[in-house]
C-alpha cells in the first residue's frame, strides 16, 4: 500500500494518512474511562448520577486530549509541587487543592488571564490585596510562589469554614464567595455540585476533579514521560532586601546571575528598580549554579507514577 504522511507534528493522537485512494487513514480515538467514583480532598464524590457523570467525562476527555497543556503540568510539577504540598499541609489545607492551581495557570509562573489576574493562583488585583498581597509597578506578590499559595489557602479555608464542603469553596474561588452564597439559598442547595451555575463555575470542581485524575495515573492516559524530562525544583540562596534598588540588573550582576535569571527566579519583580520606602524586607532567591545546570542538578521524581 502506498501510503503518504501529512507533514503535520500532531494531529489527534498520531499523524493522518492517505491511502492509495486518496481516502484519510485516522487514527483510533478512544474516550477514557469514567469511574463510578472520586476522591476529592477526602470526601468520595459518586458520579452515578447522569449529569455528574457528563461533567466529569467532559473534563477528563479534555484535559487527556490537550497534549501539549497536560504534559508541560505534569512537568512543571515536578518542579512546583514539593515548594508548594508544605504549605498547603502547613495551612490544614488538602493537598488535593494543588490540582486546583494546574487549572488556574497550568502551573505558568508568568500566567496572566484577560480578567487581569495573575500568578499560579489567578488572584485579580482586589482579592489579591484582601488576603495580603503586595501588588504595584513594581512589586507583584501574586507571582511569588510561597507567598500567592499561603494567600490561596487563606481564601480556600475561609470559603471551607463557610460551606463545609470543599467542592462549593472550590466553586467559590472561581465564582465569589457571595454568589455561591446567595445560589446556595436561593437553590436550597447544599453544595455547588448541585447549583445551576454559569458555565465556567458549573466546571470548576469537575476540572479539579479530571485533573487530578489524570496526574494520579497519567500512563493510564497515553502520557510517556521520563524521570529526566520532568523539571526541577531548584535550590536558592536567599538574600534579604530592605532598602532600594537603583537596578536590579546591576544588583544581578553584583550576586553573579543575569538579569534575566533574577527576573525568572523572582518574578514577583515587576520594574527594573525598587523604590522600597517603607523600607520592607523582601526576599530574593539567588539560584545555585548546580541547580541552574541539568547535568550537576541530577534527577529528583516527585511522584513516579509520572514516569516509565
Amino acid at each position: 500500500m502506498n501510503i503518504k504522511i501529512l507533514p503535520f507534528l500532531f494531529l489527534a493522537m498520531a499523524p493522518v494518512a492517505y491511502s492509495q485512494s486518496g481516502q484519510p487513514m485516522f487514527s483510533e480515538v478512544y474516550s477514557p474511562d469514567v469511574p463510578s467514583s472520586v476522591k476529592l480532598c477526602g470526601k468520595t464524590i459518586d458520579l452515578d448520577r447522569a449529569d455528574m457523570y457528563e461533567r466529569y467525562d467532559r473534563e477528563l476527555s479534555s484535559i487527556v486530549y490537550t497534549h501539549g497543556t497536560t504534559m508541560l503540568i505534569i512537568k512543571r510539577a515536578n518542579r512546583y509541587f514539593p515548594e508548594m504540598a508544605p504549605i498547603l499541609r502547613e495551612n490544614g489545607v488538602p493537598e488535593d487543592l494543588l490540582y486546583l492551581a494546574c487549572i488556574e495557570s497550568s502551573l505558568n509562573p508568568r500566567a496572566y488571564s484577560p480578567a487581569k489576574a495573575a500568578g499560579f493562583w489567578q488572584f485579580i488585583t482586589s482579592a489579591a490585596k484582601e488576603y495580603g498581597l503586595e501588588v504595584n509597578d513594581e512589586v507583584d506578590e501574586r507571582y511569588n510562589l510561597e507567598k500567592s499559595t499561603r494567600a490561596a489557602c487563606r481564601y480556600l479555608k475561609k470559603a471551607y469554614a463557610r460551606y463545609g464542603d470543599w467542592p462549593s469553596a472550590m466553586a467559590a474561588y472561581n465564582g465569589g464567595n457571595g454568589r455561591i452564597s446567595r445560589e446556595l439559598d436561593s437553590q436550597n442547595a447544599d453544595t455547588s455540585l448541585d447549583l445551576y451555575l454559569t458555565e465556567e463555575t458549573t466546571r470548576y470542581p469537575y476540572r479539579v476533579m479530571a485533573m487530578k485524575t489524570v496526574l494520579e495515573n497519567p500512563g493510564k492516559y497515553g502520557f510517556r514521560l521520563r524521570d529526566d524530562q520532568l523539571y526541577q525544583p531548584r535550590k536558592y540562596k536567599t538574600v534579604e532586601v530592605s532598602g532600594p534598588v537603583a537596578d536590579w540588573a546591576s544588583w544581578a550582576k553584583e550576586h553573579g546571575i543575569s538579569y534575566s535569571i533574577l527576573r525568572e527566579e523572582n518574578p514577583w519583580i515587576r520594574a527594573k528598580k525598587l523604590t522600597n520606602k517603607t523600607g520592607k524586607t523582601y526576599k530574593v532567591r539567588i539560584p545555585t549554579s548546580e541547580s541552574m545546570s541539568r547535568k550537576a542538578a541530577g534527577t529528583n521524581t516527585y511522584n513516579k507514577a509520572w514516569t516509565r
